[in-house]
């Protein structure tokens, strides 16, 4: 009978053991991302999917809201180094018993407030809110197009409690005055409560903000509360906004790159191989065995900026020649040698003219 009990127990805790293993959440599974992905993949796999699962847009799910927390739960515990290290060594019960889980909905706060709203009721606010603050945000091209993210230092005003009261929540009421005798007269009358006393106090704060692959010009990301204060209200937001700074070797339009390169007249009559360096680095190799006139384009398709909605969609690159002819002057034999190794007759010389619209 002993051995048969023992035998129970085991079972019994092999049992529960897999019913933990099959409760604990694949938070790698859940984000979609490999387990040696970067910070940078995780919070941007975290913020496709926010958006393709919120429970907003997936109504007709009854699943929708548990599929939400369980992409919130990932990303908590994923973009924090220290909860990662912890997930991947003993699982999400570990961070559980050393209280590193909580419930917070980390979507409401990452980055901010994306602006997306997903239908259902209105957001409006109900109480005052401070002014927005725009910003802009100067990124390089290099930035755009592999992606970057850019700490920012805000010194914040923050409401802290002082001693005393004021007045607060102002507000216009229509009151009526009793004159006697039958008489009313009804007036506008400024009434406010009494609130607890607040001073403001500059804090510093490290905003992240992310540049994504083939963000545009003008684009804005936007920081849920932290703009100017409001006393009897919400304070209003920060909003960053892209601003590409001038880049010495390409110039974007679109997602197309453009670029001019010189060459010499020999490797414009005979042909040549030449590699440019892209923006990440990457080398582009352009060849031609033809003769090349200048203001002569060619197109690269693919090599281009990417696309900022599929990042596996490439513009593409043109680059335009220019020829550099030499500077120093012919000698009368080297002249007869170009005529006649060119065998181009002066004698068709053609005036274009030019010609009116």
């Amino acid at each position: 009978m002993a051995a048969v009990r023992l035998l129970g127990i085991l079972f019994l805790n092999l049992s529960l053991s897999i019913i933990v293993a099959i409760a604990e959440r694949d938070f790698y599974s859940i984000l979609e991302i490999s387990r040696s992905a970067s910070t940078h993949q995780i919070k941007k796999a975290y913020r496709k999917l926010a958006i393709k699962l919120h429970p907003d847009k997936n109504s007709q799910d009854p699943d929708a809201s548990q599929k939400f927390q369980d992409l919130g739960a990932a990303y908590e515990v994923l973009s924090d180094p220290d909860k990662r290290e912890m997930y991947d060594r003993c699982g999400e019960e570990c961070l559980k018993k050393d209280g590193m889980m909580n419930n917070a909905d980390p979507f409401a706060s990452f980055f901010g407030d994306f602006g997306f709203h997903f239908g259902g009721e209105s957001q409006q606010h109900q109480t005052p809110k401070g002014s927005n603050i725009l910003m802009d945000l100067p990124v390089t091209l290099e930035e755009l197009y592999s992606g970057n993210f850019i700490e920012i230092t805000r010194n914040k005003p923050v409401m802290k409690a002082a001693k005393g009261t004021r007045k607060c929540n102002c507000r216009q009421e229509l009151v009526t005055r009793n004159l006697g005798n039958g008489r009313f007269q009804m007036m506008q009358q400024n009434v406010c409560s009494e609130c607890p006393n607040v001073e403001l106090v500059n804090e510093e704060r490290i905003l992240e903000v992310e540049v994504e692959p083939g963000m545009v010009d003008g684009q804005e990301t936007k920081f849920t509360a932290e703009g100017e204060p409001h006393l009897d209200g919400d304070p209003g937001d920060l909003i960053l906004r892209i601003r590409t700074q001038p880049h010495s070797v390409f110039e974007r339009i679109n997602d197309d790159l453009y670029t001019n390169v010189t060459i010499s007249l020999q490797d414009a009559l005979i042909g040549f191989t030449v590699d440019i360096t892209h923006l990440d680095g990457h080398k582009v190799t352009l060849t031609r065995d033809k003769v090349t006139k200048p203001n002569s384009r060619i197109r690269k398709k693919g090599e281009g900026m990417p696309n900022f909605d599929n990042n596996n969609l490439h513009g593409n690159l043109y680059i335009t020649f220019d020829i550099a002819f030499p500077e120093k002057d012919f000698t009368a034999e080297e002249k007869e040698a170009i005529k006649k190794l060119l065998n181009q007759s002066s004698a068709n010389r053609i005036y274009n003219g030019i010609r009116g619209n």
